[in-house]
């Protein structure tokens, strides 16, 4: 899993296997396409939850916290 704290992260699985098995990270199922499901309708989906996301709501990463130590803006010390 990845987060990014100060960008929230709207996370889509490509296929419904990889989304329930990930189900507590993922926030849209894109793999409905290919149980029919037209593509414009889940490409509206993506865009509702994108203006929600950018209205508040917390992203699947955010509400488990992951991404709150990957953001580093001052690194210490070397890096290569």
């Amino acid at each position: 899993m990845f987060g990014c704290k100060p960008a929230p992260c709207v996370k889509v699985a490509t296929n419904t296997p990889l989304y329930t098995h990930m189900i507590s990270d993922m926030d849209i199922d894109a793999g409905k396409i290919l149980d029919g499901v037209p593509v414009e309708a889940v490409g509206k989906e993506i865009f509702e939850k994108v203006l929600s996301v950018a209205s508040g709501e917390k992203t699947k990463s955010e509400l488990n916290g992951v991404g709150e130590e990957e953001f580093a803006p001052w690194s210490i010390g070397p890096t290569l």
